[in-house]
């Protein structure tokens, strides 16, 4: 018999108080035509009523698709996710306190429905030590109302370590690409896998249900075996969306190139125009080395990915994204997450397992508040809460670690005759006396003996004996009036101070594929 239902069905099946889990990142792998009947269903009768839900990456449009659809009072009770921006509804409710919220590592959600699957005591890791997630902090809890300890602090073998607590999971909200009539999925149209497959048997042996949306129905038995990610004995209905309610990514409806299903030219991109985020890439490519595996954050971390493609050294590093996606070129802006001609895609858990081992050789990520203690924030501002989304796992794991971003806030400059000069000062400070909130830590990184650099249009600076210090200076910059004065606090000034490399300030520079091979592992 079919396990073809209708959205309205489906929502039904949704009782009050149920934990509902989601794979999920932007629109990729969120079961938006049933988001809609539940919304629908909440509007018209109040129910469901009180449900958790969790959700390892970011879900939505930063407009009213995704989970902003559940974002209501009395909707839910309880949201446990990495990331939480894209979600207007979401966001109002954590800041009036109307909601519980939790904000933990994306990496530890998704590797949570494994263990939850295999009934294990939870996810032990060294993941979160020393950031708002530790309960010696904050828990990851972020509301006033949010009280129970889903992070417990243990010790193994002498070694600290966070137990990331399971829970049972009442419903599983999976997609796919084609299901057949028995409920077997694949992913031939999605850009990134995700973890529906752990997901799913997270919730059928919590005893709870799996709805899985698909594009597309196929008639049983006619899926090639090994193009189904997830199995239709762990699927229970199916529900055949609109091709409106079925986006690949938050912006594109359904790209081959990012789906693995067609490789485009790359070749012929203009260059970037030479400015001060394209400096702060080109500098962040000299910690390149031929071999490398990569991972790059959203904003200028993305500058990193242009520079190697403009210096045609694309073959020498591969860039990974942590979606599960290897090779390739990373897709910006509103497709991030996936690649334009990627090699290979692997489910989100298991690129968090090559991750959290150490996998990756160096990481650029974003630059918004740093402190004293060298602490990195860039998962709350304010009300303005955002999540850590992979950020805790990528640097805390890293064999190096490279903040990339303008030295303040609102700053502009420009680059002439080779040196930098600043045309707008900014208008807030990025080096502060203290962060608002733990994502990245010092201390903890001193600890481990972690490589960490910020790369800025105005300088470099460097973790140093659980200290900043600035190691290089560009061409045109004043140390006193346009690094230090911009700084709340006084870090050490290397006694070998140098300029950062003339060649970054021109036109066509032409250095990396050198640098990448004197570096070759």
């Amino acid at each position: 018999m079919s396990k073809v239902i209708t959205a309205e069905q489906a929502a039904a099946l949704i009782g009050d108080g149920v934990t509902i889990g989601a794979s999920t990142q932007g629109m990729a792998g969120w079961a938006e035509e049933v988001a809609i009947a539940i919304e629908k269903r909440f509007l018209e009768t109040g129910h469901p009523r009180d449900i958790t839900l969790v959700h390892s990456c970011t879900c939505g449009d930063y407009k009213q698709r995704g989970t902003t659809r559940l974002g209501y009072e009395g909707l839910t009770r309880r949201l446990v996710c990495g990331h939480t921006l894209t979600s207007p509804n979401m966001i109002r409710l954590i800041e009036e306190n109307k909601i519980e919220c939790y904000l933990l590592p994306q990496g530890v959600i998704c590797q949570l429905w494994r263990a939850i699957a295999g009934k294990k005591v939870g996810v032990i890791t060294s993941v979160g030590l020393g950031t708002f997630v530790d309960p010696r902090i904050d828990g990851g809890k972020i509301t006033p109302i949010t009280s129970e300890d889903m992070v417990k602090l243990i010790e193994i073998e002498g070694q600290e370590l966070l137990l990331y607590k399971p829970f049972p999971v009442h419903v599983a909200l999976i997609r796919g690409t084609v299901a057949d009539e028995n409920g077997n999925l694949n992913m031939d149209r999605e850009h990134v896998i995700m973890e529906a497959l752990p997901l799913a048997m997270a919730a059928k042996n919590s005893g709870g249900i799996v709805i899985a949306q698909a594009h597309d129905l196929a008639e049983a038995h006619s899926l090639p075996p090994k193009n189904v990610k997830v199995p239709g004995a762990l699927v229970d209905y199916v529900v055949i969306a609109k091709p409106e309610n079925h986006h690949q990514t938050q912006s594109t409806y359904y790209s081959p190139a990012l789906a693995g299903n067609l490789r485009i030219p790359l070749g012929g991109i203009p260059p970037v125009p030479l400015d001060a985020r394209k400096i702060i890439g080109r500098r962040a490519a000299m910690e390149l080395a031929a071999g490398d595996i990569i991972n790059l954050g959203v904003g200028i971390p993305a500058f990193v990915a242009s520079t190697v493609a403009e210096e045609g050294a694309s073959q020498s590093v591969t860039f990974t994204t942590e979606l599960g996606v290897f090779g390739g070129v990373p897709a910006l802006d509103l497709d991030f997450g996936g690649a334009y001609n990627a090699e290979a895609m692997i489910e989100h858990a298991s690129m968090f397992d090559f991750y959290d081992g150490g996998g990756l050789d160096v990481t650029f990520v974003g630059l918004a508040q740093v402190d004293r203690k060298v602490d990195v924030n860039v998962s709350r501002f304010g009300n303005r809460v955002a999540g850590p989304g992979g950020f805790i796992n990528i640097t805390q794991n890293s064999k190096k670690v490279v903040f990339c971003g303008m030295f303040a806030i609102g700053s502009e400059a420009v680059i002439e005759d080779g040196r930098l000069r600043i045309t707008r000062e900014g208008k807030g400070k990025k080096f502060i006396e203290r962060v608002e909130q733990v994502t990245f830590s010092g201390a903890y990184a001193t600890r481990t003996g972690l490589p960490v650099l910020f790369v800025t249009e105005r300088g470099v600076l460097q973790l140093s004996d659980g200290e900043l210090e600035v190691i290089e200076i560009a061409p045109g910059v004043d140390l006193e009036r346009d690094i230090l004065a911009m700084m709340e606090f006084r870090p050490k000034i290397s006694p070998t101070l140098k300029s950062m490399e003339p060649a970054l300030f021109q036109p066509h520079w032409g250095g990396l594929q050198a640098i990448l091979e004197a570096r070759k592992h």
